[in-house]
């Protein structure tokens, strides 16, 4: 056992006795990052001086260490993809990378890596671009304080920021994503951790993902995105601390849960979007200390939703806080504060001594006929929503909060 440990002791400080610098600028010896990769040995470490470097297609096939100094550039010139990595232990740090081809039978990107694993993407910006990071059937990464700004338009011909494919174990964190179809991408992605970062303004997701499980995004901005964040058809989600704002439009929402089970939404802000939350056919989900605040619908079940809990959440200011399209029940909400109860408590323990029926008659009404929502201010409003409260024939019966906070909850 010693005389093996002697040996890969020897075998490291022989790597790393050889491992050299090559230097790329208009005036040294290489001139070109292809000529660098193509000289380098494994573990070596290039270094990119300032300047601009109109290459694409490079493969970087051995483990490298790239590092721009003073913000270099590749432009790729639209011609295709810029830099594909198709090695393990490879680290690309402070680079400048743009004009990244478009095509419709390709994903051209600024970076892709492809069956790799421990690569690190880090202090990148990437500019006019198709697809911008792309991580294909690859583990073990992080891809950490990169700017990713596209100019998107419309979704057919415009690539996500960054994209995962069949991969596990990649930290996404402090990064930002701007102007392009999804800010972040997963499909068959497990395992991930996405913190810390801004998608916004993008035509269409800020956050989209499908078919992946026992992720964690904590700590991120969604904001101002064509329809927010749409989480669909993955198991053990946690979503932490989140902010999803000003996500407005017919067909927008703060977040979208589609055919999720067994997941955690603690600690996040929705406010000022459509929809808060829009749920479809998840069940066992725990909502706790979030706070909605001047959405249009904090909330809105659409059906197939069983045995969540909504416990210790603030529901502020919304048009309507819970809209219900069936008049059957199994969720729980319990200990929520609701800024339009008007019940009381005598008792002064904190707990209105009256439930409070957080689904409206109209809430009912508009979901069937969007037209009526014109009315939402008119008295007519206010009396059959009292007359529901009052004798519930719409609305489940069992739908209520028992124990509704007289003051925000606090944590």
């Amino acid at each position: 056992m010693k005389k093996l440990v002697v040996f890969m002791s020897v075998m490291l400080m022989t790597v790393t006795s050889v491992a050299q610098k090559l230097e790329v600028c208009k005036t040294c010896a290489i001139t070109t990052v292809q000529a660098a990769i193509t000289q380098a040995k494994p573990f070596d470490t290039i270094i990119i001086r300032k300047g601009i470097y109109k290459e694409f297609d490079l493969n970087v096939d051995k483990p490298l260490t790239i590092i721009g100094k003073n913000q270099p550039v590749i432009d790729g010139e639209l011609k295709g993809e810029i830099i594909t990595i198709t090695s393990d232990n490879v680290a690309i740090d402070g680079l400048i990378i743009k004009n990244v081809g478009t095509s419709y039978t390709s994903d051209y990107a600024a970076i892709r890596v492809k069956r790799s694993k421990n690569f690190t993407i880090q202090n990148v910006v990437l500019e006019k671009l198709f697809f911008g990071i792309y991580i294909e059937r690859s583990n073990d990464g992080k891809i950490l304080n990169n700017k990713i700004i596209g100019d998107a338009v419309e979704e057919y011909n415009s690539g996500n920021g960054i994209q995962l494919w069949y991969s596990k174990n990649i930290q996404i964190e402090h990064n930002v994503v701007q102007h392009v179809r999804d800010g972040i991408y997963l499909e068959f992605s497990d395992f991930c951790t996405i913190k810390n970062n801004l998608s916004s303004l993008n035509v269409r997701y800020g956050l989209h993902f499908m078919f992946s499980n026992d992720d964690v995004y904590e700590n991120n901005e969604f904001s101002n995105n064509g329809a927010g964040v749409a989480v669909m058809f993955s198991k053990r989600i946690k979503m932490y601390n989140n902010l999803f704002k000003d996500n407005w439009g017919t067909a927008s929402y703060g977040m979208l849960l589609k055919e999720i089970n067994d997941a955690e939404i603690i600690g996040n802000t929705f406010h000022d979007n459509t929809i808060g939350i829009n749920i479809e056919g998840s069940n066992r989900i725990i909502y706790k200390h979030n706070n909605f605040r001047n959405n249009g619908w904090a909330i809105k079940v659409r059906g197939a939703c069983y045995t969540n809990t909504f416990t210790e959440n603030n529901f502020l200011y919304n048009s309507f806080d819970i809209a219900y399209n069936s008049n059957v029940n199994d969720n729980t909400f319990d200990r929520n504060f609701w800024s339009s109860y008007t019940g009381y408590d005598l008792n002064k323990n904190g707990i209105g001594d009256i439930p409070y029926r957080p689904v409206k008659l109209f809430s009912y009404i508009v979901n069937r006929t969007p037209e009526t929502i014109i009315l939402l201010r008119s008295m007519f409003i206010d009396i059959i929503d009292f007359s529901e409260k009052v004798s519930p024939v719409f609305t489940p019966d069992d739908l209520m909060d028992n124990n509704p906070l007289m003051k925000k909850a606090t944590w």
